[in-house]
């Protein structure tokens, strides 16, 4: 009598990706063509930030359930900012629940795991660990991933001014990753294989005009690179056809990406409106310690508007009755901004009805500001100006977003839905997708 075989999950995050970009480079990206006849758009969750959607996938949830909002983290008593990470996520992830379930987990380059956790399984998490011993479960996998030259990330700090280093170093971090993959797949001893490429995301932020325009004088280059990339998807697509039935295929974006026309910083609107004062000059872009006492309201990234109250902050003033209508004047005010004669504006959302949670004592936004295409939002604390360049040429976007499956079913509409997706595969979902937003 033989045992029946063992099911197999393969997700394959395509960081960034949008669709309509990958319907136009698919000529001539052969693998990534693969993927397009099972292709459709899905939506990212709000703010359209990595951290805020890798970790909906890995949760199952939205932002207002798992609690991570953007990059960066406030300390109300101190006015600290410090970069998100997997301690801030309130729930169980959807690998824990696999785990008590007898289920195995590889999970490669997954943003905001780190630090890294113990789970059933194996993890490298991705951005933004500090370093790879702090992305890596269990510790074994240090050395042999540090022989292959893995880096968490290629060094993009001069991608801006240095295009042929920036490539270079995407080329170094994609090396990484397929080294990282010939490690964790050949013994087939897990269930559930997640496998995300973060290099389009950086690719794009800095040559996103180049991708797109075919006489960009950078276009050449760029595609070489993507070829590589692809490369590396038909490696994963390759390993996926050789396995055995039952099997299922996800491959998806974070968020869409567009050409970025202006950043537009919020803090700058604020403060010229009067909203946000300052009680000395900062020392640096990230310095929220500037925030004085008679600011009304602060913005923090890429687009979140937070009422500085007084049950929430030490130097907070604003009462609770008087949230309603300084939310109702900072959406005047943000609505209001135009660029060029072009409205910047789409919308701004509500925190508590986009998040279905009481933000006033929690770390939740009260207002989420959503763009037109091609206004980069920004909240920085020591800008001059609303408008501006400063070296990135791409953006992201919440719509347009890549999605595909091997046996869609056409419920997932948003990023929280592809980790349902995993849960309902191995029958442990119990909440469908397209519920309340949360």
């Amino acid at each position: 009598m033989t045992s029946p075989a063992r099911p197999r999950l393969v997700v394959l995050g395509l960081d960034g990706l949008p669709l309509s970009l990958a319907r136009a480079l698919a000529p001539r990206l052969p693998n990534l063509a693969r993927l397009l006849p099972l292709a459709r758009p899905i939506t990212a969750e709000l703010p359209e930030l990595s951290p805020v959607n890798w970790t909906s996938f890995f949760t199952a949830e939205g932002p207002g359930v798992h609690g991570v909002h953007g990059f960066t983290v406030l300390d109300a008593q101190t006015y600290a900012l410090r970069i998100a990470n997997f301690r801030d996520v309130r729930v169980p992830t959807i690998f824990e629940r696999l785990g008590n379930a007898g289920l195995v987990s590889r999970v490669l380059n997954l943003p905001n795991m780190a630090p890294a956790a113990p789970l059933r399984g194996m993890l490298v998490a991705g951005f933004v660990a500090e370093n790879l011993e702090r992305a890596v479960f269990p510790p074994f996998l240090l050395g042999p991933l540090g022989s292959a030259g893995y880096v968490v990330e290629g060094d993009t700090t001069r991608g801006a001014g240095e295009p042929e280093y920036l490539l270079d170093q995407l080329r170094r971090s994609l090396s990484g990753r397929r080294a990282a993959l010939n490690l964790l797949w050949p013994d087939l001893a897990w269930d559930l294989f997640v496998c995300v490429l973060t290099e389009t995301d950086r690719l794009f932020h800095f040559l996103f005009p180049a991708v797109e325009d075919e006489g960009h004088a950078l276009h050449g280059a760029c595609l070489a690179f993507l070829r590589e990339w692809d490369q590396l998807v038909g490696e994963v697509l390759d390993r996926f056809d050789a396995l055995p039935e039952p099997k299922r295929l996800v491959a998806f974006a974070d968020h869409g990406f567009c050409r970025l026309e202006t950043e537009v910083d919020l803090n700058r609107a604020l403060f010229e409106a009067g909203l946000l004062k300052y009680e000395r000059p900062a020392r640096d872009e990230w310095d929220a310690g500037v925030i004085g006492a008679q600011a009304r309201a602060f913005a923090m990234d890429p687009g979140r508007i937070v009422l500085h109250r007084q049950v929430r902050f030490a130097r907070g003033r604003v009462r609770e009755d008087e949230a309603a209508g300084l939310k109702a004047d900072i959406r005047h005010v943000l609505q209001g901004l135009t660029w060029q004669g072009r409205k910047v504006m789409k919308q701004v959302l509500d925190g508590r009805e986009l998040y279905g949670v009481d933000v006033g004592g929690g770390n939740a936004p009260d207002l989420v500001c959503v763009p037109e295409p091609g206004f980069d939002l920004k909240a920085r604390f020591d800008r001059a100006g609303i408008f501006g360049h400063f070296g990135r040429h791409g953006m992201h976007v919440p719509d347009d977003v890549f999605f595909a499956d091997t046996r869609d079913d056409g419920r997932a509409q948003r990023l929280r839905d592809t980790g349902r997706i995993v849960l309902d595969s191995f029958c442990l979902g119990g909440v469908k997708p397209g519920g309340l937003i949360l």
